[in-house]
């Protein structure tokens, strides 16, 4: 597989578009677009984890809360994840452990504010590989 995701310029918004060979990798690269666009990743050690578990009604729903879950760390917690490790995914649910630091304003170059993952123009496809795209709002 070429590249682990794209972004898409949007009006007052940004699209993310991630690949993987299963769904659990095209999840987890949905969330390293969503950090890419915060900070650099580069920039970032997995000094520190934290498992998340969701449930939702299908796996468009439940990208959605992942991605909302993980923007949900960053703001509460000043977390900024690097890894993330899709440990159980399903159509209604979702067990993962990311990795990453927090926020070290020394370091780390807060890039893009993201708000939240929406529903708009949200797919998960299934034919040639995996691949997933989400809007943010930002």
């Amino acid at each position: 597989m070429g590249k682990d995701f794209e972004i898409l310029d949007h009006t007052a918004d940004v699209g993310v578009i991630a690949y993987g060979t299963d769904l659990n990798q095209a999840f987890a690269n949905a969330a390293r677009a969503l950090f890419s666009l915060i900070t650099e990743l580069d920039d970032v050690e997995e000094v520190l984890y934290r498992d998340i578990e969701l449930t939702a009604s299908d796996e468009e729903s439940l990208l959605v809360g992942w991605l909302n879950e993980l923007i949900y760390r960053f703001d509460a917690e000043g977390i900024l994840f690097k890894r993330f490790d899709i440990i159980q995914l399903n159509d209604t649910r979702l067990k993962a452990r990311s990795y990453g630091e927090k926020v070290d304003s020394s370091k780390h170059k807060l890039k893009t504010g993201v708000k939240a993952a929406t529903y708009h123009m949200l797919k998960v496809d299934k034919t040639d590989g995996y691949r997933v795209q989400v809007l943010l709002d930002i």
